[in-house]
């Protein structure tokens, strides 16, 4: 079951660590292994997410989304996006930028230093927006309760996250300014860049969002109406047809799984960044990443559960702030690959630690394996 679902996926991981290595040794094979860590934590809620969805599509649908779907995500999101970023960020045309990144690796190493406070402007906010709406809304399960029992209390002010990644910008940016200044003022002009770059991964987050819950409403409103349908058929006698059924629906379905995986490919690439520059590297990894991603969606599927380790979406999601954090960080300062690779990867094992304990407290209590998180501790821990 396992080598049949993720076959491709492991044969895929082979090719891209080897290609790594020939193209520059056991470095390379190190950063494209952490990015492919990296895509596969932050991605593994969307699995999850599309893996929901797909239940209820027919197979045609299942096929479309698995098929055309992963061609979009993976060739799209993941390999033509980062040239894309970096082409638009350093006003170069992406044939130049692919053409530097293989043949003048010293001059696009210059370009994108260049562009990186855009970069991790752009790229700090859209990630902030994602990690500070999921701090900020009240749910049932919480993995740090500590933390999120107040953060929840506080995101029923209206348009709080927005405010704070507004703040969290022009703290960065006039933090920046101040460092330009006090060595000689000859990149002052960077302060206006990172307001504007900042401003559009807002701006993207909240087109995306926007988008993701228009076809999330047509979804619903279209499953009702089908589901009417179908009631006042089967109350005059008439057969209704699954065609039918899987009609406006599973369209919207496929429009909105396709707006949601472009959403996750936005935190997987933009992250990317953070760990490494190159193209060539954060192609193989991200598009290694991406195929487990197919993979998980279809092995959640066909196993059909979903809810065993509830607390991988939190660390998911807490990677994704560390990431937005260290993202602005490097607008000023120079971290290390190695600890922005690594805090991701060890907030998502802790994640699976803390669910693993939980399912055992709940087997222990003999409370089955249900998701909600009222019956697994009487104190609040």
């Amino acid at each position: 079951m396992v080598l049949k679902t993720f076959g491709w996926s492991f044969a895929i991981t082979a090719l891209g660590l080897v290609a790594a290595v020939l193209y520059g040794g056991w470095e390379a094979f190190g950063i494209v292994a952490i990015l492919c860590v990296l895509e596969i934590s932050l991605s593994f809620d969307n699995a999850v997410v599309n893996a929901g969805i797909l239940q209820k599509m027919n197979a045609f649908w299942q096929k479309i989304f698995l098929t055309i779907g992963v061609l979009i995500a993976v060739f799209g999101m993941r390999l033509v996006f980062p040239v894309v970023i970096v082409a638009i960020s350093a006003k170069i045309g992406p044939i130049e930028a692919v053409d530097l990144a293989l043949n003048d690796a010293d001059r696009y190493q210059e370009l994108v230093t260049d562009a990186h406070p855009s970069i991790a402007a752009f790229g700090g906010m859209f990630l902030l927006m994602i990690f500070l709406d999921f701090i900020f809304e009240d749910r049932d399960i919480q993995w740090l309760r500590w933390i999120e029992r107040p953060l929840a209390k506080l995101g029923k002010v209206d348009m709080l996250s927005v405010c704070i990644a507004l703040i969290v910008l022009l703290v960065s940016a006039m933090t920046f300014a101040t460092h330009a200044h006090q060595h000689g003022g000859t990149h002052v002009d960077k302060a206006q860049t990172v307001l504007i770059s900042g401003i559009a991964g807002l701006i993207t987050y909240l087109v995306v969002g926007g988008l993701s819950g228009y076809f999330e409403n047509k979804l619903e409103e279209e499953e009702e109406r089908e589901h009417e349908a179908e009631e006042a058929a089967k109350r005059s006698g008439k057969k209704v047809t699954a065609v039918q059924l899987a009609g406006k629906a599973a369209f919207f379905m496929f429009l909105y799984l396709e707006v949601l995986d472009a959403s996750f490919s936005f935190d997987g690439v933009i992250g990317a960044f953070a760990v490494t520059n190159d193209i060539v590297l954060m192609a193989l990894g991200l598009g290694v990443g991406a195929m487990y991603v197919r993979s998980l969606t279809v092995y959640l599927v066909r196993q059909g559960t979903l809810d065993d380790y509830v607390y991988l979406e939190h660390g998911a999601h807490y990677a994704i702030g560390a990431l937005a954090v260290l993202l602005l960080v490097t607008i000023q300062y120079e971290i290390p690959e190695v600890i922005t690779g690594s805090i991701g990867v060890i907030l998502i094992a802790w994640s699976f630690w803390s669910s693993v304990r939980r399912n055992k407290r709940i087997a222990a209590a003999g409370g089955g394996s249900g998701s909600d998180e009222k019956t697994e501790v009487p104190s609040g821990v």
